[in-house]
């Protein structure tokens, strides 16, 4: 406990890490101020009875950092960029020239790859606007708008989608931590106060025994996502005696931590991402009055109302996308030339491509135990949905799991700027 508020004490008195706090901070100032901007010809009324019980719309607030729940200018969030993150992501498998940008070209090749991903989110964007308030418009939320003021509403809220994905880049550059996960975190933190007031609201003494049931087991899940997302298998690495300008230096020895879970929370959202995205589709289409979208859609809102058939889906996505995740982040060959270039070799197995077959082996086991876990906690609110017939439980798991991860990871990083500030 001493040690850690030390590095608070740091962190607060070194001005520049005490900047990059602030400058999040203030960032988060301008984001809910943004998301309390509602665009023009909303009915409030209509629009908190469209939200009551709908659990695909619930869902989407998380990602829009809760500003799709008043209708605000940044109503889609950073949805877009994260829809075209996965694109590009999935590209990679596809295209060499990606993968090669991505992986291997270091800093400027990801550069240029998140580039493309900003030039990808417009279009995105103004699908995905477009489809909203059309689904908005036909459900009564928006009313006496016209053409003008219906392309007026779709240019606001795209500018809105474009201006919050530019503040998260300038998180990441300028703040501490991932400045899109920042911002979701932000949106489930800021809804809190109004779930809570709603679960008292509408206590029932009758369900004490289940809601302290509810709260023992999200205690032990937040405890096993910390114990997991830390958990790491050091890899023994020794670097061989080297002679630079003349002196001699020893071996030495180091060690390669690989982590149980190196994909985070990133599986999470793209597999929610991939089960709302043929609802978005479905959306978009309506308004051009196509037979099949009706039936589509049934089929689509019987999917989501089906709690075994979205868990298996959902639990089978999320155990994909770590593999994928983990697969595209870390490279097994790169590593091994990498530790071949400075003389580093793993005891007991031969540099060049033993060592890479060893490293790929070892990261599939450890993603094999991260993707279950990550999977399984994903699905346990979907199973607790089933057992009590409580919908938020689904989304407020989703929530947790997200919070947690993003303050892990923001303790991680900074951490890390107090201990490059020390040395």
């Amino acid at each position: 406990m001493q040690t850690f508020l030390q590095k608070l004490k740091v962190a607060f008195t070194e001005p520049a890490i005490r900047n990059r706090i602030l400058f999040v901070l203030g960032a988060l100032i301008v984001f809910r101020m943004l998301a309390a901007i509602p665009i023009p010809g909303v009915d409030q009324t209509v629009l908190e009875q469209f939200f009551t019980n709908n659990e695909f719309l619930g869902l989407l607030n998380i990602f829009s950092g809760g500003g799709l729940a008043n209708l605000s200018i940044v109503m889609l969030g950073v949805g877009p960029f994260i829809t075209a993150s996965i694109i590009m992501q999935l590209m990679t498998v596809m295209s060499p020239k990606l993968k090669s940008l991505y992986s291997e070209e270091g800093e400027a090749g990801r550069a240029k790859f998140t580039q493309y991903s900003r030039m990808l989110t417009l279009p995105l964007a103004v699908l995905q606007g477009f489809g909203f308030l059309t689904l908005l418009q036909s459900q009564g939320v928006l009313s006496g708008l016209s053409t003008f003021d219906f392309v007026t509403n779709v240019i606001l809220i795209v500018a809105g989608s474009v201006l919050l994905m530019w503040i998260g880049e300038l998180v990441t550059e300028y703040g501490v931590g991932n400045g899109v996960s920042i911002i979701i975190f932000a949106g489930i933190v800021a809804s809190l106060p109004g779930q809570f007031s709603q679960l008292l609201f509408s206590y029932d003494p009758s369900q004490l025994p289940l809601f302290i049931g509810f709260g023992l087991v999200t205690i032990e899940v937040i405890y096993a996502v910390v114990v997991m997302t830390e958990a790491e298998r050091p890899v023994p690495i020794t670097y061989s005696k080297q002679s630079r300008g003349g002196a001699n230096y020893g071996s030495s020895k180091s060690y390669l931590p690989m982590r149980l879970n190196q994909a985070g929370v990133i599986p999470i959202i793209f597999a929610l991402s991939i089960i709302l995205f043929p609802q978005m589709i479905l959306n978009i289409l309506t308004a051009f009055d196509l037979p099949w979208v009706a039936d589509a859609n049934i089929v689509v809102s019987e999917f989501l109302a089906n709690q075994w058939a979205y868990g298996a889906v959902y639990f089978t996505l999320v155990v994909l996308f770590t593999f994928f995740y983990t697969a595209v982040t870390f490279d097994p060959d790169a590593v091994s030339k990498n530790l071949q270039r400075s003389g580093g070799f793993i005891p007991g197995i031969r540099p060049g491509a033993n060592t890479a077959e060893y490293l790929g082996n070892l990261v599939t086991r450890l993603t094999l135990v991260g993707a279950g876990f990550l999977g399984l906690v994903a699905v346990l609110p979907v199973g607790m949905q089933i057992a009590t017939g409580i919908t938020t439980l689904a989304i407020g798991g989703t929530a947790v799991l997200i919070v947690v991860s993003v303050v892990l990871d923001l303790i991680r990083r900074l951490d890390a700027q107090v201990s490059m500030r020390e040395y």
